[in-house]
């Protein structure tokens, strides 16, 4: 099930990325409630000057040393003119770089009006960057999914399948052999970019796998910090299915499948799980394979190249030659024919 966001509140992203963009309330905590509703920063340069035709009243409004040196030479009532102007359209914030102080007069305008009001020593570029990845975090079109993920040398695999088919089983012994686990079982993935999938598990099950016949185990525990990803891109889709006499399995890998996750298509394969197969070993050579791919180097389409112009140098080796009977050393007898009386 996907999920869009609407809206954040300054309080969640203030308590989110504090540390992160080194944010510092100023004043307004009673407007903390406020709602950023566009996964953007914006500068609020020609609203400064009472031109609000187009302005983007939803965004973080961030005043850095541009803005503040127009606001200095600006008389007192015209500084909280414009204050008040951007607070009636409904700002969610103000952010100060350089760790500037708001002129006094739009001070006591921002207490009286409980807007919140943020300083950071970050520059006004670096801020505008780092806070704008963040917000798109907190924007990004989300879903989950039933499916096992885990960071293989790099290459992000979501293992799907029914329940009970051996995922998580599948997972622990990937994780065993190094490899790290991102999400077991129910995998939250969110879209970055509108271009690739990000996935990450719920907090209360990071760190932990359900083994069926044993229960829940620690996998930080018992395999070390480094067997578990907080999040990891999702490179391609493995789905174990149950063997049965009429699977068809793919033989040459020339045939690209895909999966889509919230109108993102990811590589898929099928593995069908069947007693003395290595379902790990597969999942692990189909993830350095599609490494591989990504590097622009396709094993099956080398090989069928290769073989497609063998063919050309030697069409005479692709031509059947009709069966030739050779000839009985012995002379042929016409039958003869009796007359029966």
């Amino acid at each position: 099930m996907s999920k869009a966001i609407h809206g954040i509140t300054v309080a969640h992203f203030f308590e989110t990325y504090r540390a992160k963009l080194k944010l510092e309330l100023a004043t307004g905590r009673d407007g903390l409630h406020r709602l950023i509703r566009e996964p953007a920063i914006n500068r609020p340069a020609l609203a400064l000057t009472g031109f609000f035709k187009y302005f983007a009243n939803k965004r973080i409004q961030v005043l850095g040393a541009a803005e503040m040196t127009f606001l200095r030479v600006l008389p007192g009532e015209t500084q909280r003119d414009v204050l008040n102007g951007m607070i009636d359209r409904h700002i969610p914030c103000l952010v100060l770089t350089r760790n500037y102080n708001l002129p006094k007069p739009m001070m006591v305008v921002a207490r009286e009006r409980h807007l919140p009001v943020f300083r950071t020593p970050m520059i006004t570029m670096n801020f505008v960057n780092t806070a704008t990845l963040c917000v798109d975090n907190e924007f990004a079109p989300s879903s989950t999914e039933q499916g096992t993920t885990v960071d293989i040398k790099g290459v992000g695999v979501m293992i799907r399948g029914d329940s009970g088919v051996g995922k998580s089983e599948c997972a622990l012994a990937l994780v065993e052999r190094g490899h790290s686990l991102v999400a077991d079982d129910i995998t939250v993935i969110k879209v970055l970019d509108e271009r690739e999938l990000m996935a990450s598990s719920r907090p209360i099950t990071r760190g932990y796998m359900e083994c069926r016949g044993i229960g829940i185990i620690n996998i930080a525990e018992m395999f070390g910090i480094k067997s578990v990803r907080l999040e990891k891109r999702i490179d391609m889709v493995v789905s174990l299915r149950g063997w049965t006499p009429d699977a068809v399995e793919e033989r040459t890998g020339l045939e690209e499948n895909y999966y889509e996750i919230l109108g993102i298509k990811v590589p898929h394969i099928e593995l069908f799980v069947r007693p003395g197969r290595d379902i790990a070993r597969l999942v692990e050579v189909a993830a350095m394979v599609q490494a591989l791919k990504q590097m622009g180097h396709d094993p099956a389409k080398d090989f069928n190249d290769r073989l497609i112009a063998q063919m050309a140098e030697h069409p005479e080796a692709g031509q059947k030659k009709p069966l030739k009977v050779p000839e009985s050393p012995f002379p042929r007898e016409e039958p003869k024919h009796r007359t029966v009386p």
